[in-house]
């Protein structure tokens, strides 16, 4: 077989691991489900369900988030971070990379008289 396909060809182990499972019993070719860790996965209402909360209140924790939405705190995480790209600074989540609008409406808070008072 080798000669045939070369490096593509499967181990001999392999084929007698194959057969042996096709002799107890076993015809379906998918792979069973194993335990551990899902991958996490997240549609757009999600996402937007994290974003509302998350700006509503900017120092909400990721275990308060993940309560609230009855998902798992890893999801939430991964959804702030990578998915909406927010970072903590001092204790509240903001964009890692704000944009220019969002640059000048901090500014215009700041500038407001109850901070220079």
């Amino acid at each position: 077989m080798k000669e045939v396909y070369g490096e593509q060809c499967l181990a001999r182990c392999t084929i007698f691991r194959w057969c042996q499972r096709y002799e107890a019993g076993r015809v379906n070719i998918k792979d069973l489900p194993r335990p551990g860790l899902a991958h996490v996965t997240t549609n757009s209402a999600t996402i937007s369900a994290v974003d509302e909360l998350t700006r509503q209140n900017r120092r909400i924790t990721t275990r308060e988030t993940a309560v609230e939405l009855s998902i798992s705190k890893r999801t939430v995480h991964h959804i702030i971070h990578r998915k909406l790209g927010y970072g903590k600074v001092c204790a509240q989540w903001l964009p890692k990379h704000p944009s220019d609008n969002q640059k000048t409406a901090r500014m215009g808070v700041c500038l407001t008289q109850e901070f220079l008072l």
